[in-house]
């Protein structure tokens, strides 16, 4: 039997890419789910699959840069299931642009769901794995976490930052048994360009990410440090195709 096998798991950012990868891979090794995201159709037909496939899964509309909604979301996994041993703060977005171009509002969106809404997931679970003295926080950074590169000093400062306030989690509650994860993703098939206002800047990147691996890659890697006995921890672990250099 899989280390997975009933263990209660927030997963947000969950209608689509890592998200929903991860939402299947988990749900295939007996996990009971609980997604959000904030569109709600993508939510209910993930739900609906993995439904037919045997699987338990809620879910509920929720936007992480919402400290209520995220404290909201963790009760309501409480009440469903009486507790939560995973939360996955997987949501994020990623508008590229120069500094210069003073895009003041995408730099405050990057700010507030990359980071307060990891900040936010933290917060919202740490009291019920406190009291249980058990549980494993997953972060999800980014290799622009270890690197900046052009157009991503904003975005990297995120990424650093949550790869930061992990680690002082994982010191802070190592002797409360709760675990931490931080995953960076490289170059990876998902909507996050999407995000990128910029045409020309956008256009360049999406050619640069044509090498990019599928989103269930980076699932398997959050199975695997989810399934690791109580004990041992993964705390940090880069995923990228094999053939990106940076």
């Amino acid at each position: 039997m899989s280390n997975i096998q009933d263990k209660v798991v927030i997963i947000t950012g969950a209608s689509s890419g890592i998200g929903e990868a991860t939402a299947r891979e988990l749900a295939s090794k007996g996990a009971k789910l609980v997604l959000a995201a904030r569109r709600q159709e993508r939510l209910k037909k993930l739900q609906e699959e993995i439904h037919q496939n045997g699987g338990q899964v809620i879910f509920k509309v929720t936007d992480v840069a919402s400290h209520e909604q995220m404290e909201e979301l963790a009760e309501f996994a409480l009440k469903e299931f009486g507790k939560i041993d995973v939360i996955i703060n997987n949501a994020g977005v990623m508008p590229l642009s120069p500094v210069h171009q003073k895009k003041i509002n995408e730099w405050n969106t990057m700010i507030d769901v990359n980071i307060k809404g990891v900040l936010y997931g933290i917060a919202a679970v740490l009291p019920s794995m406190r009291e249980r003295k058990e549980g494993h926080i997953i972060n999800v950074s980014s290799i622009a976490g270890h690197l900046v590169f052009p157009a991503s000093s904003v975005y990297s400062g995120t990424k650093f930052a949550v790869r930061a306030i992990t680690e002082g989690l994982r010191i802070e509650e190592a002797s409360n048994n709760i675990r931490t994860t931080i995953i960076s993703p490289g170059t990876i098939t998902t909507e996050l360009l999407e995000t990128i206002s910029d045409p020309e800047l956008k256009s360049a990147i999406v050619e640069d990410t044509k090498i990019g691996i599928e989103p269930a890659s980076i699932a398997r890697a959050i199975g695997f440090a989810i399934e690791q006995p109580s004990d041992v921890a993964i705390n940090e672990m880069i995923v990228r195709p094999t053939i990106q250099e940076l």
